[in-house]
């Protein structure tokens, strides 16, 4: 956790100043805004390792080679652009490529990414997260937005949400102004009516204002806003900073 002396110091602040009284409803990004997303997948990519060390050895060896993983994963972009928005596809297939490739069996591609993506749940929430999902949820209703493949059920969250969309689902993400209008759709109130918080600030902070939502943007590593003239309503450090702000 940031101490108050450890903290980057935040920068020069540009918000637009938060409507509290518009709020009718909340949409909620989870990656690196609920949970730090890269020691998960870190995690879940050794868990995927060791599922190959023992069932498909010989790929496990050749994903070994970083030059090999880079090339299929620059194939599968160039190939397979309908997947960009699905996360679990675009790893599966990868994996299926992979076990091609040195020889092994593609139909283990299902089981080694079924290892993969159940550790890929397994997250370590922020320690402001639950907390804040909590007051929350307790308010508004809360929809999960996000472009990932996490899946708040399985991560043990879910009784916070009210919906929960996802790109691979939708089909399109964020920024696209169309999956915050899904959003809102799903808490059942008016786009204006949404408070999105988010931590990237183009993913989620481009997207929500052009959507017509206001944003709250958790800025927990102290980053210049670099979207001007759009601002976000308000910038936090942490969830519960911004739950203090609602009141």
């Amino acid at each position: 956790m940031n101490t108050p002396e450890s903290r980057p110091p935040e920068p020069p602040l540009n918000d637009a100043g938060l409507d509290v009284s518009r709020i009718r409803a909340i949409t909620l990004d989870l990656d690196d805004t609920l949970w730090p997303i890269w020691p998960t997948i870190a995690r879940a990519e050794g868990v995927l390792q060791a599922w190959l060390a023992e069932h498909a050895p010989a790929t496990a060896t050749l994903c070994g080679d970083k030059a090999v993983l880079r090339e299929v994963r620059n194939q599968m972009n160039s190939e397979r652009p309908e997947l960009a928005h699905d996360m679990s596809a675009l790893r599966r297939e990868s994996i299926r490529r992979v076990l091609q490739r040195a020889g092994d069996d593609p139909a283990l591609a299902e089981p080694a990414f079924e290892a993969f993506f159940a550790e890929r749940q397994r997250v370590d929430l922020f320690e402001d997260a639950l907390p804040a999902l909590k007051f929350l949820s307790n308010r508004f209703p809360v929809v999960a937005l996000s472009n990932g493949n996490a899946d708040v059920h399985r991560v043990g969250i879910g009784a916070h949400f009210r919906a929960s969309i996802g790109a691979r689902e939708f089909g399109v993400g964020k920024p696209d102004p169309r999956i915050f209008h899904a959003a809102a759709q799903a808490a059942g109130v008016e786009t204006t009516q949404v408070l999105h918080i988010g931590d990237d600030a183009h993913l989620d902070g481009v997207g929500a204002l052009n959507a017509g939502m206001q944003l709250a943007w958790v800025n927990r590593e102290g980053h210049a806003w670099d979207h001007a003239p759009l601002a976000p309503h308000i910038t936090v450090p942490e969830l519960l900073a911004l739950c203090r702000a609602l009141g």
